[in-house]
């Protein structure tokens, strides 16, 4: 069981890397009115739900739902800070490192 667990978890972090991915590529498809960056948006999340269905045979829904979307929150955010340009005002970073925290204290209290 620990082990379907564990491979849980690594399918998740597919998933969330699948959605920090596509939702990048959507920053760059301009409206979808670029090709490629439009369909790296599509397979990104077309990614991201399957890796998520197939995480949810192994861990509790509220719980995995709620790591994919809180890291996969943090990670957009720190990209656009870091790489697009966006702000990064002592506000946007407590709320990032909430989400982090939030994540953290689901895990401690027993995730799966």
């Amino acid at each position: 069981m620990r082990t379907l667990v564990h491979m849980g978890y690594g399918l998740l972090a597919a998933a969330i890397a699948a959605e920090v991915a596509g939702t990048t590529a959507m920053k760059y498809s301009e409206g979808f009115t670029r090709l490629w960056p439009s369909v790296i948006t599509v397979a990104g999340y077309l990614l991201a739900f399957g890796l998520l269905a197939q995480t949810l045979k192994t861990l509790s829904m509220g719980t995995a739902y709620a790591i994919w979307a809180g890291i996969g929150t943090a990670a957009v955010a720190a990209i656009g800070v870091l790489f697009m340009g966006e702000t990064g005002s002592p506000v946007k970073l407590a709320g990032i490192a909430l989400v982090i925290a939030g994540v953290v204290v689901l895990n401690l209290g027993g995730a799966h």
